[in-house]
């Protein structure tokens, strides 16, 4: 089984800065992608940014605001927030997608358990 541990998220103002981690732990023989998602009420889950090894993805409403970023000797993903916005206002998510040893070897969709963060106005 692989594990995430998300930690950062919290209280502040419009125009402040957040940063999310999130670390993967258990039987894992490589990470293919990770992810930040969000979810704010009476909405559904959206994916924010992923980070591959070949290249980053954000959503339009983060770009030049949020940074995505991945330290694959830790198996750790990071989210910087700037610039945050009520908006921005949700849980967030780390998803995870990493290749397993045991009990055999397949490639699973991980997902944390969420940290809230709010932005007040």
């Amino acid at each position: 089984q692989v594990q995430l541990a998300e930690s950062g998220g919290g209280l502040v103002q419009a125009g402040g800065s957040l940063r999310l981690s999130c670390a993967a732990s258990g039987s894992i023989l490589s990470i293919s992608a990770m992810g930040w998602y969000r979810q704010a009420p009476g909405k559904q889950r959206e994916l924010v940014a992923s980070i591959n090894s070949r290249s980053t993805m954000y959503a339009d409403s983060v770009k030049g605001r949020f940074t995505i970023s991945a330290d694959n000797a830790k198996n750790t993903v990071s989210l910087q927030m700037n610039s945050l916005k009520p908006e921005d206002t949700a849980y967030y998510y780390c998803n995870v997608g990493a290749v397993v040893a045991t009990p055999a070897m397949s490639y699973l969709e991980v997902w944390g358990q969420g940290t809230l963060v709010t932005v007040s106005s």
